[in-house]
């Protein structure tokens, strides 16, 4: 047994089946919280000096016991936005997208912005960007802002060009488009940092602030989420809201833990005083993120070789690497630790350079800076990783972006050459690399065993291919669940006390309704989330259930 302190427990917490992070199986025994902290992990006899009057003891068969789930990306506000808005992932056309936003705007007539998330022209009929001239036939009084699939480009109707002041003569912002035609005129199309534009559009009234944030902790608790890593750089904006988030804290209505990122634009004034003011155990500032490309459906990640499917292009960076580099020196100096996202091999490269051009000129540091996503890596920089000390974040659940396997893109945008560098999550794993998973919400769901599946099978929501894509890159259930635990609190500078059941650590802890290490794979999805403690507390209870004696 490993013991913290002899005082009596306020919880115990039994089952056949405790995966404490540490070793690859489950172990029956029992888990003692005291205050905010593990007491202790043993058997159930154990435990029996830690009973007291007023212990709750929760007993739970074979369900499996673990350590909190730890989403690594996330953009809160963004997410919590999402779900208070029309989704348009199912529109097969900019035509039926458009009239999916008209429905919903008239179930919302006192709403100053109509939002809307999800459409994608890529998996539409015609496969072009769509226009104001649509939304305005169904739209025309009413400001419209629909974000795309990945949040890297957004679709305005001509009322909000008018009321941003976008016209004609609006020039693009650095590292930005505004699409026009052949007149010159805004076509309604923003993209990257030009979705900067429309800044005003997201100053949300309080009352619908709050009630999208407690909609977002409810749901995260429901998910057994008792951390999270807020990115609040989107290309152009930056949406986060701490005023709400410290006064949540502040009232104990925080139920995960939040660390937030800023922008990496080369002002280190702002990163300074967030560092000062937020570095409380539930609430920190946790570095700064920035954009290195796009992504490889729209041809704007940045490959080291042309697209398989477009010879002309092998995208390009959103910013010069050389101002990145520059930016990633500084913040490094200064101690700050940087997140960049990378998609194409070539953005891997010129992060991975970034940061060794740091460590080169400021010395060698534990730093734990951090590529995002990594869809597909050149074999020469796989050691790198290892090498240079720097985190792998993934997001498994991006590889199944299509429904079925045949509508990958990847497959043509890589070609066959690149295919076996896709989302390298076991080589990465096998090469000394740290790897931490996140959902990248709401680019897809916050539902952590969705992600835990994909990277365990590889598989499409059409079960192909057999086998899995790539399947010497699956990994097994242990290792995804340490992904999500052990590898985020490493990520967040916090192993000392988060992503594993031992002594002395925060009681951060979850129950599931199966134990995923005995299931069939296929069962993983159908997972669920039966009890969720966080710093000691029950913020969520599935079942009520109740205490046994």
């Amino acid at each position: 047994m490993a013991v913290q302190h002899t005082g009596k427990a306020d919880l115990i917490l039994s089952s056949n089946a405790i995966f404490t992070g540490i070793g690859d199986q489950a172990m029956p025994g029992a888990v003692a919280i005291t205050h905010n902290r593990i007491s202790a992990v043993g058997s159930l006899d154990d435990m029996r000096p830690f009973i007291g009057p007023d212990t709750q003891i929760y007993q739970f068969g074979d369900q499996l016991i673990m350590p909190g789930f730890h989403d690594f990306h996330i953009h809160l506000l963004l997410g919590s936005l999402y779900h208070d808005c029309v989704n348009l992932l199912e529109a097969g056309s900019e035509e039926e997208a458009a009239e999916m936003v008209k429905a919903f705007a008239d179930t919302r007539p006192d709403d100053p912005w109509v939002f809307g998330f999800s459409w994608y022209h890529v998996y539409w009929k015609r496969k072009q960007l769509p226009h104001r001239a649509t939304l305005d036939r169904f739209l025309p009084d009413r400001p419209v802002f629909l974000f795309n699939a990945e949040c890297h480009g957004a679709w305005l109707n001509s009322k909000a060009l008018e009321m941003l002041q976008i016209t004609r003569e609006t020039p693009d912002p650095p590292f930005g488009q505004i699409h026009k035609d052949e007149h010159g005129e805004p076509t309604g199309f923003l993209y990257e940092t030009a979705m900067g534009l429309a800044r005003k559009a997201f100053d949300l009234p309080r009352v619908r602030r709050e009630k999208l944030f407690r909609g977002f902790l409810e749901k995260a608790a429901r998910l057994g989420i008792t951390s999270i890593h807020d990115f609040f750089p989107l290309p152009g904006l930056e949406l986060g809201d701490l005023e709400l988030y410290r006064e949540f804290e502040e009232k104990g209505e925080l139920l995960t833990r939040i660390h937030f990122l800023s922008a990496l634009n080369g002002d280190l004034e702002r990163p300074r005083r967030l560092r000062e003011e937020y570095a409380s155990s539930k609430l920190t500032f946790s570095g700064l993120k920035q954009f290195l490309d796009g992504v490889p459906t729209t041809y704007t990640a940045f490959l080291i070789d042309p697209y398989s499917d477009r010879s002309d292009t092998r995208g390009d960076t959103l910013i010069p690497p050389d101002t990145v580099k520059e930016w990633v020196m500084e913040a490094d100096k200064e101690g700050f630790r940087v997140r960049l996202h990378a998609c194409g091999d070539g953005a891997v490269r010129l992060g991975l350079d970034c940061i060794e051009a740091a460590r080169n000129q400021n010395g060698v540091r534990d730093a734990r800076h951090t590529i995002e996503h990594i869809e597909v890596i050149h074999p020469d920089d796989i050691t790198r990783f290892a090498e240079l000390g720097v985190i792998s974040s993934m997001q498994p659940e991006h590889m199944a972006a299509a429904q079925t396997f045949e509508d990958n893109a990847y497959l043509s945008r890589f070609g066959k050459d690149r295919e076996p560098f896709t989302w390298p999550i076991r080589t990465l794993l096998e090469s000394g690399a740290s790897v931490a998973f996140g959902s990248d919400y709401p680019i897809v769901d916050l539902d952590p065993f969705m992600e835990i599946y994909r990277a365990v099978t590889r598989l499409h929501n059409d079960n192909q291919p057999e086998g899995g894509w790539n399947p010497s890159e699956r990994i097994t259930v242990a290792e995804a669940l340490r992904a999500y635990t052990r590898g985020t609190a490493h990520g967040a500078f916090r192993e000392h006390e988060l992503g594993t059941l031992e002594p002395g650590k925060l009681a951060d802890i979850i129950v599931l309704d199966r134990n995923l290490l005995e299931i069939p794979v296929e069962s993983i999805r159908q997972s669920n989330v039966l009890l969720t403690i966080m710093d000691g507390k029950v913020v969520y209870n599935r079942e009520r259930i109740s205490q046994l004696r």
